[in-house]
């Protein structure tokens, strides 16, 4: 039903100029996506570490309140107060510090594959709610502009928060829309019942499991009357964490939209049918993934088995286009069709 462009993956960390000269790209994923008159724009998470030509020592980025700018520590392998298990994080004397520290960039095609990536940062982290990094952008087109629900991470927790812009050249910031802990935000790209909507994924250390959310609110900056819309399926595909993906897209049957979740092992994607009039309804999901990490670079990678999408495409023709991060590495694109995903679905009685 979906089926991976042959030459995956289209954007690699080799093709990112970084950013600055003491530090080198290792990732290139999770791309917002959206068609732009004859263009299909991206908007790409890219991954920076600290060079560190010397194995036996460790160097990670570190931003500390107060400071100015992004610091770099450097330790050694084998100081016993250094936890390196997990390589997204660096645990250090008592500390958490992640490996690197994402900006976003933009990246241009006129065929969807080929694509053109600027050789500047567009977005790069400011605030103290950015001090980690910017990651995961879900681009949705709004009453005639772009409103862009990124990931903004810092030493105060893990929030979200918009920006918005009309040509991907000027942005202006709105600021954060959810607080610690909360990410895959997706807005919807028109309102219903005269309010926006969006989708979100707030996270609970002691109850509760991550699980998919919808809120309204009448402004983009103030967001309530909260309902939880899917859960987790222990023992299947979903069964541990899932979340939005790709910005909802309305068709003749509801809003549809695909999704990400976990069993613990990988991360695949799968669609989810929302109710036209009630969005918080669920009218079908899928039983079965649609897309699941099989090839090299989606199961070998800096975090493998994942394919992570927060960009999809619908064409005017029924095509769909999901952009998706492969093994938070590199990017590729798969394609498939709104009526092969809406028919792939199992029905959701209320």
């Amino acid at each position: 039903m979906v089926r991976r462009d042959p030459a995956r993956p289209i954007i690699t960390p080799e093709q990112i100029p970084p950013s600055r000269p003491d530090v080198e790209v290792i990732g290139a994923f999770n791309p917002g996506a959206v068609r732009v008159g004859s263009e299909i724009v991206l908007l790409i998470r890219v991954a920076e570490r600290p060079l560190c030509p010397d194995p036996e020592w460790v160097a990670f980025p570190a931003v500390r309140p107060g400071a100015r700018g992004v610091e770099v520590l450097r330790v050694r392998r084998d100081n016993p107060d250094l936890n390196l298990a997990d390589p997204r994080f660096v645990f250090y004397r008592g500390q958490m510090y992640l490996t690197s520290i994402s900006h976003l960039r933009v990246a241009r095609s006129s065929d969807g594959v080929h694509f053109q990536v600027d050789p500047e940062p567009t977005l790069l982290p400011e605030g103290p709610y950015e001090w980690y990094g910017l990651e995961d952008p879900r681009i949705t087109p709004l009453e005639g502009r772009y409103v862009i629900a990124y990931t903004s991470v810092s030493h105060l927790g893990v929030t979200v928060s918009l920006v918005e812009t009309e040509d991907f050249r000027r942005f202006e910031r709105l600021g954060v829309i959810f607080p610690p802990s909360n990410k895959d935000v997706a807005l919807f790209p028109e309102r219903v019942g005269g309010r926006y909507v969006a989708l979100h994924r707030p996270s609970d250390l002691t109850l509760g499991q991550p699980e998919m959310w919808l809120a309204f609110s009448p402004d983009l900056r103030h967001w309530g009357e909260h309902h939880h819309v899917l859960a987790v399926r222990p023992g299947r595909w979903d069964g541990v964490r899932l979340g939005a993906s790709g910005v909802p897209f309305r068709t003749p049957a509801g809003w549809l939209s695909i999704y990400h979740g976990s069993d613990g092992t990988r991360y695949g994607l799968g669609g989810l049918l929302l109710d036209g009039e009630a969005p918080y309804v669920v009218r079908g999901r899928s039983e079965e993934p649609i897309l699941l990490p099989e090839a090299p670079y989606e199961t070998e990678g800096f975090f493998p088995n994942t394919v992570f999408t927060c960009g999809t495409v619908p064409e005017e023709d029924g095509t769909l286009r999901i952009y998706y991060g492969a093994a938070d590495e590199s990017i590729a694109v798969a394609v498939t069709t709104v009526d092969e995903v809406l028919a792939s679905l199992e029905p959701t009685v209320s």
